[in-house]
């Protein structure tokens, strides 16, 4: 009889605690361990709960904190990394006591984490994966998940030939969750999808606006599509091929002048609702670090080392970081900023 693997969603917020819930449900062996101490004691007390558009489940599930990790005693077989880009590295160390010789740890991020996991625990015992789920959590123990299972999506993909029978491990969990891929390319897979966030995360939180209602204001769409561009010039300069994601095919991606629209118009009809807030938006309204640096910072800092010009993720980055030093609010009048920036610093270029 083959044992169950044991599982670990190590970062239980939104959509970590929607991938936990989705696998407890299945009958798996998966704990949630998360860093908001009110948010475990609230799974704890009355279990995960997902509000989605047409039924809200209660879901009992495992839930520890980040100092209940020592206590573990039995080692992972498969841990979901569901953290912020800019937490990878220490999750990684953290959890890497308690995952077997032969365990694999998926990151299931935005960024371009896939690597730095890689630098942790190991490129044959790391899974690239790219995460499109739409979802909020403002309450503990409460996500309203906008993009139910039959409207998630995810690519995976090894970036080591060691690890590439292990993706069918990964692919078996998260069709619990979503539809699943499984990709040639991860790095580049996941480099479209920083021209996607690039193009939607950071632009829409600036104004303070659900995504759908930013994108229809006027000059906020050209904007964003200026900004996805770059990014896409950045990464063919890096050496990322452009690549479906979304559930698209490669007959969608081949006209590279309006690969940036089809994108957003794909994101925007399929998995965004009207009052959908994006990821950086909710940071900023709960006062935390956002991951500009590893989205539009990451494209400004590739542009600038092989030499494309990035004058929107440039300006988006830089108006991002002082709404984090507090210097400005995420408002509708920051268009007019952005615009005066970006302006500016394509001329400088």
């Amino acid at each position: 009889m083959t044992t169950p693997k044991k599982i670990a969603v190590l970062g239980a917020g939104a959509n970590g605690a929607s991938i936990g819930a989705d696998l407890t449900r299945a009958g798996l062996d998966v704990v949630l361990i998360d860093q908001w101490p009110a948010h475990v004691e609230a799974m704890r007390a009355r279990g995960a709960i997902i509000e989605m558009p047409e039924e809200t489940l209660t879901v009992p599930v495992r839930a520890f904190h980040l100092c209940d990790v020592c206590t573990f005693t039995e080692p992972f077989d498969i841990v979901l990394l569901v953290t912020k880009a800019y937490d990878t590295r220490w999750s990684c160390e953290l959890i890497k006591p308690y995952l077997k010789p032969e365990g694999l740890i998926a990151g299931v991020q935005n960024g371009m984490t896939t690597d730095t996991i890689a630098d942790v625990v190991g490129p044959e015992r790391t899974i690239g994966c790219v995460i499109e789920i739409s979802s909020m959590m403002f309450d503990p123990g409460v996500v309203m998940r906008h993009s139910p299972p039959p409207r998630s999506w995810f690519a995976v993909g090894a970036i080591d030939p060691r690890a590439r029978s292990r993706e069918a491990e990964i692919v078996d969990l998260l069709r619990h969750v979503g539809s699943v891929e499984v990709v040639e390319d991860i790095r580049a897979t996941k480099w479209m999808k920083l021209v996607s966030n690039a193009t939607t995360l950071v632009t829409t939180a600036i104004l303070g606006l659900p995504m759908l209602e930013a994108v229809n204001l006027p000059g906020m769409r050209e904007l964003m599509l200026r900004s996805g561009q770059e990014a896409l010039d950045t990464g063919a300069a890096c050496g990322y091929k452009p690549l479906p994601i979304f559930g698209l095919k490669p007959e969608d991606v081949r006209a590279t002048n309006r690969l940036v629209e089809t994108l957003l118009d794909t994101l925007l009809e399929g998995f965004v609702l009207p009052h959908t807030k994006t990821t950086v938006l909710q940071d900023w309204i709960k006062s935390r670090h956002s991951e500009v640096d590893d989205l539009n910072g990451l494209v400004a800092a590739e542009g600038a080392a092989h030499h494309i010009s990035t004058p929107v993720n440039a300006a988006v980055t830089e108006i991002a970081r002082r709404i984090e030093r507090h210097e400005l609010k995420p408002d509708p009048s920051n268009l007019a900023l952005l615009l005066d920036l970006a302006d500016r610093a394509n001329t400088r270029s």
